[in-house]
């Protein structure tokens, strides 16, 4: 198994090579075993007709931060890819950050369990705005993220 420190290489590696994420701007900003952090910070580029971040950005950011924290229990040279996914949008994300926390729930052989719960911060309070459930399906010979 990894250590700390190489899961957290590992993980920040794969993550800088996530187009959409750089396009998004979105940043990883915590990793630990079985949890991930990713951050993104409001602006025009990823908001919809209302001004509200786009329920599509903060799919992504919830879908990676799930598959991250699976990632992070995975052995060197196996990946992950996103099965399935479902996305509750409890309430319009809006304010200044939107921060997605992923953990995994259940890792197993093949299959692991993640959620991630999606926070609005606003003037330093946070709002949970979404949670996402996912299913991850362990790849062999990929060593990173497939989402």
């Amino acid at each position: 198994m990894l250590t700390t420190p190489e899961i957290d290489s590992r993980i920040r590696e794969s993550f800088a090579r996530q187009g959409l994420m750089d396009t998004l701007g979105a940043r990883l900003v915590r990793v630990a075993p079985g949890e991930v952090d990713i951050h993104l910070p409001v602006a025009a580029h990823v908001s919809q007709q209302h001004g509200f971040v786009h329920a599509g950005a903060v799919a992504a950011i919830a879908d990676s931060a799930a598959g991250y924290a699976a990632l992070s229990l995975m052995p060197a040279g196996a990946g992950v890819l996103t099965t399935e996914f479902k996305i509750n949008l409890l309430s319009p994300a809006s304010g200044d950050l939107i921060i997605a926390r992923g953990r995994v729930v259940k890792a197993g052989r093949t299959l692991t369990l993640a959620m991630t719960e999606v926070f609005a911060v606003s003037a330093g309070a946070e709002k949970l705005c979404a949670l996402l459930t996912a299913t991850l399906m362990r790849i062999e010979g990929r060593d990173g993220v497939a989402n």
